[in-house]
């Protein structure tokens, strides 16, 4: 099978575009156009192909109006502990409940070592959960360049990995089933600036050429 070729700076423009969007329209995203991003998201490489992400999708308000409160109690508890102004936690809280129950189309993304090598020893296991981690983080970046290619917007929230447990009870997921972040999609309503990057010369270095 020949591989699509896309042209150069084309592509080069639609991946430096992309940017996170937060506030969304009222407009549903279709199912089949949800469907694409989800399985151009599987596209991703894994270590060993073993594929080690799982998603779960919400779109009725009641469920993510659900999650949102069992994660914004978590949040309030945690930063309350941490001694933070109540006004400040309260507006944090506020903040994050509103991104997730006011987005069309709230996406868990889950890493699992259900098919994963084991070993005997904790450094190659480390290594092994490491791998399934950027498989996980790769079908990430597929979902949301693909919602970029559909004119969605798309923000990546890693709240979920400081209340596992809480996103596992709430949702009744699969005990093999890590946490780890949410991807809310939908139409732009505002979206701001994009922030500047890092220069390529502060994020590379180049070995000099031996003489």
């Amino acid at each position: 099978m020949p591989t699509p070729r896309a042209a150069g700076p084309q592509l080069h423009l639609f991946l430096r575009t992309r940017q996170s969007v937060r506030t969304f329209g009222a407009h549903l995203v279709a199912d089949e156009t949800l469907e694409r991003i989800l399985t151009s998201a599987t596209a991703a490489p894994s270590a060993h192909n073993r594929q080690p992400w799982r998603f779960l999708v919400l779109t009725e308000r009641a469920d993510k109006l659900l999650i949102a409160d069992a994660m914004g109690a978590r949040l309030r508890k945690d930063r309350l502990a941490d001694g933070d102004p109540l006004e400040a936690v309260e507006a944090d809280v506020s903040r994050s409940k509103s991104r997730i129950a006011n987005a069309p189309v709230v996406i868990f993304v889950f890493m699992t070592m259900e098919e994963m090598d084991t070993y005997r020893d904790s450094r190659r296991q480390a290594a092994e959960r490491t791998m399934a981690i950027q498989g996980t983080a790769m079908a990430m970046q597929n979902l949301l360049l693909a919602a970029h290619a559909e004119g969605l917007g798309a923000c990546l929230m890693c709240a979920p990995l400081f209340c596992p447990d809480v996103i596992a009870q709430t949702l009744e997921t699969p005990k093999e089933w890590e946490a780890q972040a949410i991807i809310t999609v939908g139409f732009a309503e505002t979206v701001r600036e994009k922030k500047p990057r890092k220069t390529l010369a502060q994020v590379m270095r180049k070995r000099p050429s031996s003489p």
